[in-house]
This record gives structure tokens, C-alpha cells and sequence, in this order.
């Protein structure tokens, strides 16, 4: 793997390099061709595989790794974030503060999934994250050691949580899954006649969780402190439960990260960037893979991007691999039928939340609107740094509202980054 010469352009793009990308990246430089593997994190591995080499619990990361770094056609730009496309087959990126533009024969879109946070009376209080969230600021280095934690939400994220916080030496409170027990063991019962292997994961996390109270059918309806978050209150059945806590970590799954595929003109649909059966998208010369083509967890984005890579270079795809996709893609639908978001959540938000943190906007203010592009002109809700991407998804999912549409640039970026890109687009059509 090499340095990468920004204004340059590459045979295949990866956007994204966590395990959808890495697999990508890997299988389409097997035939020789000239890789670009651009993401916006400081390190490799998304975050799913988050931290880098070295962190990775994951012994298929450093496969990879090591796979793609041996390859002398593979070309890594790391903390990179792209802004805008100036021309069909160009993107521009922001690095270091400044603006570079790339050329792309093909591109594989891997851009991953991010949280899906849902309001509830005291959630922007500090010590509230989400539950991926913890998890990602614990492997960015943030110590963890000797508070009290609480795991809440719905999915199989929480042990995986749950189980980070313990071995950098937090105390998990308790782990509240929103999901009723009869649902669980209708999951389990599943996964033990089609997903012997995600099974055994799920029982070894619940070994190495001993002693740590999991409750079911419990939902946080508060976080409750001054300026700092103290405790947590619990329903399960008919009864309130207050946690002391130093953190709440609530999360309900994922959603896929749409903007890219936005942006390169892929088409979006059921909320996931729409694919055939070669990954190939709506777009000619683009594939996607990965959570962006659903949520579905590493086992999928690992199988998907290789496939995406193979044909993105003409390559055959060898049986197994498309085997372990429909594994995937069956394990995908199983965790949408047992943990997706029930309507009962709406019940949360109460009129006097705040839904948009970015520019403090209660439900109450909201709710007398009937789209989300009436409700931002009136109430600048989506218009603060996250740019509707959290406010956004919980908007859908309370509302019923379509989710924002593309806006550009796509993050935030620099007045002198843009106007730099523009005297230089100016420059090359006038030479034209």
C-alpha cells in the first residue's frame, strides 16, 4: 500500500474503509488494478472494527489488513471527508483543511450506518450517549474505569456494549432490553435452527456478563440529574425502576448513512441504497456495500464487499462468498423482525422534549407541522452541525416524515475550502 498523490485519480474508489470497505478494497486489487480506500476516520475498521490495528478483537480485520497493506496498488487516504462531486465521475474531499479533488473510473460505496437515537425526557443530558457511542468513544481512549453504567435500548448491540465497558473496568449497572422475553426466546429458538454460529457468540457474551442484571421488556423513560447525568428511570411491566448511573448508553439500532449514495445519484429506497445481485446500484459504475444496502453486521458487509470488489474489476465472485451473503441477508431479516423500533417508543417524547439538540427544538413545536421541510423553515430544526442526521432519523420514525434530502456540501466545511474549489473549477473551464 501507498501514499496517496491527492489530485490524481484511480481505477476503483472505496468509500469507506470499515469490513465492507477493507473486503472490497482487498478483493478488487487482486487483478492489478490501481485502489483508492478513502474514509474520515484517523484509522481503518469503521465502526464496527473501530480503534485500528492492534485494537481489533476481530482476527478477519487483520487479515485484512495486513492483505491490503501488502498490495502496491492499494493507496489509503485516512481522515478524509468528501464534500461535493464537482463532476461526474470527481469528488472533492476536505483533508487537513484543505480541499482535493479525486477521479474515479468505478466506485464502491461503503459508508456504513450510523445510530438510531430516539428522544426521551432528559437524553441530551452529559453521561447520555448511545449505546455504539460508548462503545466507540471507550475504544477511542475515553476510561471507562470505575463508573456505573446502564445498557439500554434493543439488539444484540447492547451485550457487545455491555461487554466493552466491563473489560476496560466500568461497572454495568444493567442491560434493559426493550423487547419482551417471549420475543427473545422466539429469537434464540431461531438462531439455534439457522444461526448455530451467531448463537454461540450471543451465549458467550451472556457468559462472560455474569452476575450483570439483564432486564426485559424494560424501556428508559428518563435521565435524570442537574448538569450531569445521576440516575435513570426504568418501566418494565407496571412498575418504575430508578438506576444510579454515571452513563446511559441507549441505543435502537441503526440506520444507514444515505448521503454519499445521495450524492453520486444512486437510488434510495426502504431507507437503503438499492442493489442487484452483483451489488451493482441504480447508477452506472457504482456498487454498494455493506450497511448502507441494510443493516445486517459484519458477516454481510465482509461478503458484500467482496462481491462489490470482484465485479467492480470484472472478477467472479467464488460460490461461497455469495453463499455467506444470503446467510447474511436472512440473519439481517431476522434482527429486523425481532429488535426493529416498535411504535410504543413514540410514547417517549413528550411534548416538552427536546428532539433537535443541535438547535434546542421541543416535540411540541414540531408536532403542529406535517412535513419535515415546513418544520425546518419554522423551527431550524436539522439546521445545526449534524445537519438533520440525528433530529432527521427520529423525525422519520416519530412523525412519519420523509428524512432529509441532500444538502451541500455534505459536512460542513471551511467558506475558504469552497471558495478555493470554486476559483479552481472557474479556472479550468475558462482554460477550456
Amino acid at each position: 500500500m501507498t501514499a496517496v498523490e491527492l489530485s490524481s485519480a484511480t481505477s476503483v474508489l472505496v468509500l469507506g474503509a470499515g469490513p465492507a470497505g477493507l473486503a472490497a478494497a482487498a478483493a478488487a486489487s487482486e487483478r492489478g488494478q490501481l485502489v483508492t480506500l478513502v474514509d474520515d476516520n484517523p484509522h481503518p475498521g469503521g465502526q464496527i472494527w473501530r480503534g485500528g490495528p492492534g485494537q481489533w478483537r476481530d482476527g478477519r480485520a487483520d487479515a485484512l489488513w495486513t492483505l491490503v497493506c501488502q498490495r502496491p496498488n492499494v493507496r489509503l487516504i485516512l481522515g478524509a471527508r468528501v464534500l461535493s462531486a464537482p463532476a461526474p465521475q470527481e469528488l472533492l474531499l476536505e483533508i487537513e483543511g484543505r480541499a482535493h479533488s479525486i477521479g474515479w473510473q468505478r466506485l464502491i460505496l461503503c459508508s456504513g450506518a450510523r445510530e438510531l437515537l430516539l428522544p426521551f425526557s432528559g437524553w441530551t443530558l452529559p453521561g447520555v450517549t448511545g449505546a455504539g457511542g460508548l462503545q466507540a468513544l471507550i475504544k477511542g481512549g475515553m476510561s471507562i474505569a470505575g463508573k456505573r453504567v446502564v445498557v439500554a435500548g434493543s439488539g444484540p448491540l447492547l451485550l457487545a456494549v455491555a461487554d466493552t465497558v466491563r473489560r476496560h473496568h466500568g461497572s454495568v449497572v444493567a442491560i434493559a432490553e426493550h423487547r419482551p422475553l417471549p420475543g427473545l426466546v422466539a429469537f434464540f429458538a431461531q438462531l439455534s435452527l439457522r444461526h448455530r454460529g451467531k448463537l454461540w457468540q450471543a451465549l458467550g457474551l451472556f457468559r462472560q456478563l455474569a452476575g450483570v442484571r439483564y432486564r426485559t421488556g424494560a424501556t428508559v423513560v428518563a435521565a435524570t440529574g442537574e448538569r450531569q447525568l445521576r440516575s435513570v428511570t426504568l418501566r418494565q411491566g407496571g412498575r418504575q425502576i430508578e438506576l444510579a448511573c454515571d452513563f446511559l448508553a441507549c441505543g435502537y439500532g441503526l440506520v444507514p448513512n444515505l448521503e454519499l449514495a445521495t450524492l453520486l445519484g444512486c437510488r434510495v429506497d426502504q431507507g437503503k441504497v438499492q442493489v442487484d445481485g452483483e451489488q451493482l446500484s441504480s447508477r452506472a459504475n457504482v456498487w454498494a456495500a455493506g450497511e448502507a444496502t441494510g443493516i445486517g453486521g459484519v458477516d454481510k458487509a465482509l461478503a458484500e464487499g467482496h462481491i462489490a470488489g470482484m465485479r467492480a474489476t470484472e472478477g467472479t465472485p467464488a460460490p461461497s462468498v455469495r453463499a455467506a451473503r444470503h446467510r447474511a441477508l436472512r440473519f439481517a431479516g431476522l434482527l429486523a423482525r425481532r429488535f426493529g423500533p416498535t411504535p410504543a417508543l413514540r410514547a417517549l417524547c413528550k411534548q416538552d422534549t427536546i428532539v433537535c439538540r443541535c438547535e434546542d427544538v421541543l416535540a411540541a413545536q414540531l408536532a403542529e407541522h406535517c412535513d419535515w421541510r415546513t418544520a425546518k423553515v419554522l423551527t431550524r430544526v436539522g439546521m445545526g452541525p449534524c445537519q438533520g442526521r440525528i433530529c432527521g432519523a427520529a423525525c422519520a420514525f416519530l412523525y412519519g416524515w420523509q428524512t432529509p434530502g441532500l444538502r451541500l456540501p455534505v459536512f460542513p466545511a471551511a467558506a475558504s475550502i469552497l471558495a478555493a474549489e470554486h476559483s479552481a473549477a472557474c479556472t479550468k473551464e475558462i482554460e477550456s
